[in-house]
């Protein structure tokens, strides 16, 4: 686990990229972090009353500090997501490995935030298959859960065809509150 924190490993497909997150990303990353659409289908569990909407520059370059700070302290890894075609950052990936005593232990906990005009179950299938299967011995871990709204039907069919299932099981947070809607996939 300490190699991703090392040197973080760049994914690729035809369509899409994943690198670390970069201050260059901060004008389009405004796009995707101050749509509402999209904010709304965001994983903000347990993040302090951060719902992730940013409306200016400098709230967002706070937030990729702020993701570069905790990747130096491996708390988490954050990639931005490239649209190759347009050479466009509409999104993130964060990942880290969570220990706990809920269901969600020895578990990739992995955020995705995107643009809404990208949430389609096709483009969040090819994100997706970019690092899913190297997540399990980048974060040493068993499961991969990920959260996913009943709004969002999308994501929702994205990670049905992805073999995620859903789990009444709750995330349990730092302070005791119970987090629901997640989808786990075991290695």
């Amino acid at each position: 686990m300490n190699n991703v924190y090392k040197c973080c490993p760049e994914f690729e497909s035809e369509k899409f990229r994943l690198r670390f997150i970069s201050v260059g990303d901060c004008d389009d990353l405004l796009k995707v972090y101050s749509d509402n659409k999209a904010v709304a289908l965001f994983n903000s569990d347990n993040c302090d009353g951060d719902v992730f909407y940013y409306t200016t520059h400098e709230r967002m370059k706070q937030a990729l500090d702020y993701w570069k700070f905790e990747y130096d302290r491996k708390g988490f890894v954050r990639w931005s997501i490239i649209d190759k075609i347009n050479n466009t950052v509409i999104g993130t990936i964060e990942l880290f490995h969570r220990d706990a005593k809920d269901y969600f232990t020895n578990c990739g906990l992995l955020r995705l935030d995107l643009r809404s005009d990208y949430e389609r179950k096709d483009t969040i299938i090819n994100i997706l298959n970019l690092i899913i299967d190297k997540t399990y011995s980048l974060f040493e871990c068993n499961m991969i859960a990920t959260k996913a709204i009943p709004i969002a039907k999308e994501r929702i069919n994205a990670l049905n065809t992805l073999k995620f299932s859903s789990t009444e099981n709750k995330l349990i947070g730092h302070d005791g509150t119970e987090y629901s809607s997640y989808y786990f996939k075991n290695k």
